[in-house]
């Protein structure tokens, strides 16, 4: 059973389809650590280019929906989250070590190294079957909406 599904995630995060890449939470230790899931399916819409006849998931797509996950972690600390926004700052230490293929369910673990009011540092690891397929350190802002200039 889903602690987050992915309405609820929907509430929290600013992204949403085809850029969501999180459809639920499973773990959560609040200001800690958190789990999320990522079914991937063949109809991912970066499987048409990447690569035609021989489909992988973007590293950097792994490394997005890690900096997802770990944002559904910080924003919750917040009670206007609505009015915030996370942008990355920073990726540090990233490493791939296998494929992500259509039929894989992604695992995403993300522990708070640093939990901040603006700014957020933290440790993600993806796997899939109990391997890991990235990790990094990601450093993110927590910014005003407001403050965006459109």
């Amino acid at each position: 059973m889903p602690i987050l599904d992915s309405i609820a995630i929907q509430k929290i995060l600013p992204h949403r389809y085809p850029f969501l890449l999180v459809d639920k939470i499973i773990e959560l230790e609040p200001r800690i650590r958190i789990v999320g899931i990522k079914q991937v399916t063949a109809n991912e819409q970066f499987f048409v280019g990447h690569f035609p006849g021989a489909p992988v998931m973007p590293g950097v797509l792994q490394i997005e929906a890690l900096a997802q996950v770990g944002a559904i972690l910080a924003l919750r600390e917040f009670e206007d989250r609505d009015e915030k926004i996370p942008f990355f700052s920073g990726i540090d230490s990233a490493k791939f070590r296998r494929p992500v293929v259509p039929g894989d369910t992604l695992r995403l673990e993300v522990t708070a190294l640093r939990i901040g009011s603006k700014v957020q540092k933290m440790r993600g690891v993806a796997t899939v079957d109990g391997q890991v397929t990235a990790e990094a350190e990601i450093m993110c802002i927590i910014a005003n909406r407001s403050d965006i200039k459109e």
